[in-house]
């Protein structure tokens, strides 16, 4: 297999049959995967941007309304903490602005989750292939640090992006429009627009010119005047870089668990496609197996390329449980850094750093005050999870990566 390893294009992913003794075994069907080849960084790329887009578009009037109860929108305070407050507050946006209520700030939404999911399922691919080129280096450590890391790397290139959806979702005003437009909600005439809400982020007071703190006295003298206003878009940085860690260390770390639990010999043939016999759904089929492009040992097998696809009730059942773990583990840093964010649009002119925010919130509600909307978070993150790696996952066979 060592002969036949080398004699295809750096890019090439496709199957090949090698050669065996026909008196002894039957043909072994191996398939080479350059994970760092182009190819299969724009497959997986492709892959990864229609899973984040398919699952922004499933949850996005649920997000509309968390993000009004997070960030304590004054409109509808009345509404958050109630049993019924999210349906109220879905009416309540319906009656003002119509459908297109419920998915304002969608269009930056997929703007930003196209790339940040792209890029996300890109690192992940990456630097799992670097931690666990084998089953020997299969350790939760590594998992958990192969997801935080892709995490934060997505997040760093669309961080502005979820800014300013924060920004047009925040945003509720619309009776100027109504008066003007005879209650017509066209979106290029939204108050939310996006042209408007980048202008007017891009106009604030950047927070680090009326801070007196060491790292923001810094920034003040490094960055020129005339940029100072582009770090109006990474509000709440610090906290998303925190909460990323967690999150997406335990949503992949947790998915791949799941993945691991629903292959084992007693539950696989009711939850791996092709293991009807029982058999874990190790590999592609009987006599098939995946070897990495530019391995000299055979042996260097990782078994997570080659494994059966789990069936769709499955893979739906590890995407959600992943979801929910990793939604309650990163949830205080999602609550201070959407105050952060809408924080240049509240009429306080309040300093809303890091440290600040976090007070500001226990002195609020206490320390439930970080897991406000959590409930909600719920209906959101866990479909939306279940069916990002859903699709990522059928994505993945039909691009054969």
């Amino acid at each position: 297999m060592e002969q036949n390893a080398g004699r295809y294009p750096k890019t090439t992913i496709y199957p090949i049959r090698t050669s065996c003794n026909e008196q002894s075994t039957p043909m072994e069907h191996v398939r080479i995967i350059d994970k760092q080849s182009l190819e299969y960084v724009i497959r997986s790329g492709i892959a990864g941007g229609i899973a984040g887009s398919a699952a922004k578009t499933l949850i996005a009037p649920l997000d509309r309304v968390k993000i009004l109860f997070q960030t304590a929108n004054p409109d509808f305070l009345k509404y958050r903490g109630k049993f019924f407050g999210l349906f109220r507050a879905s009416r309540q946006i319906w009656i003002n602005d119509g459908l297109v209520g419920l998915f304002q700030g969608h269009l930056v939404t997929l703007m930003r989750v196209f790339p940040y999911a792209a890029i996300k399922f890109v690192a992940y691919e990456q630097i799992r292939a670097l931690l666990i080129p084998t089953d020997d280096y299969e350790t939760a450590l590594r998992r958990f640090m192969a997801g935080s890391l892709s995490g934060l790397s997505s997040v760093f290139f669309t961080y502005p992006l979820d800014l300013v959806r924060v920004r047009m979702a925040f945003d509720t005003s619309h009776a100027s429009h109504r008066t003007a437009h005879g209650g017509n909600f066209g979106l290029l005439y939204h108050r939310g627009k996006l042209i408007s809400i980048v202008r007017s982020i891009f106009n604030e007071t950047p927070y680090m010119v009326t801070s007196d703190d060491w790292w923001s006295r810094l920034k003040t003298r490094l960055i020129p005047t005339k940029f100072q206003g582009l770090t109006n878009f990474y509000r709440g940085f610090a906290p998303t870089v925190f909460g990323m860690i967690p999150y997406a260390g335990v949503a992949f770390y947790t998915h791949d668990m799941f993945h691991d639990f629903f292959r084992s010999k007693y539950l696989a043939k009711y939850t791996v496609q092709g293991s009807e016999d029982g058999s874990n759904g190790a590999v592609l089929h009987k006599n098939a197996k995946v070897v990495r492009k530019g391995s000299t040992d055979e042996e260097q097998v990782n078994s997570r390329d080659s494994r059966l696809p789990l069936k769709a009730h499955a893979q739906l059942t590890a995407g959600g449980l992943a979801g929910m773990f990793s939604q309650t583990a990163a949830y205080p840093f999602e609550v201070i850094r959407r105050r952060m964010q809408v924080g240049g649009a509240l009429a306080t002119g309040a300093k809303l750093t890091f440290k600040n925010t976090t007070r500001l919130i226990f002195k609020e509600s206490g320390f439930k005050g970080y897991f406000v909307g959590l409930s909600i978070g719920y209906m959101k993150v866990i479909p939306m999870t279940a069916c990002s790696l859903f699709v990522y996952e059928r994505c993945k066979l039909l691009l054969s990566i």
